[in-house]
């Protein structure tokens, strides 16, 4: 993976600092930049930067949104546990509200976020990249 640093221009993180990396493996983000930045034409706000664990993964399956199954039409190998996602901000909520939540860190996740979810809870599940190794 490669080493997490600040994107210029994608916004800021829910911290106030320039927007890290999330992931590239897969590559991550609406717009496949890698960063969970977001634009207009972003209408699920894909903000959360997520660490999925197997929880997450069943829980959001079962609420509609399966981030697991190849879909290779769309060029979407399927989601594992440990990798690193951009969830949209009301469906990460969703999986909260049911008791499923995954990591998430906070140092890629936009402040768009903030709209949706409180600071104070996610910084409830919030991991440091550097630990996650």
């Amino acid at each position: 993976m490669p080493t997490v640093e600040p994107i210029k221009n994608r916004g800021k993180n829910v911290l106030g600092q320039p927007l890290d990396i999330c992931g590239c493996e897969p590559m991550t983000g609406f717009y496949r930049t890698g960063c969970c930045e977001t634009g207009p034409d972003d209408h699920g706000v894909h903000t959360i930067c997520c660490v999925v664990d197997e929880p997450f993964l069943e829980a959001s399956k079962a609420l509609g949104n399966d981030l697991s199954t190849p879909m290779p039409q769309f060029g979407f190998a399927g989601l594992k546990p440990g990798d690193r996602w951009c969830v949209c901000a009301a469906r990460w909520l969703q999986v909260q509200q049911a008791g499923a939540a995954c990591p998430i860190i906070l140092e890629a996740t936009h402040e768009n976020t903030l709209k949706i979810v409180p600071f104070e809870l996610l910084i409830q599940y919030a991991v440091i990249p550097s630990k996650l190794h």
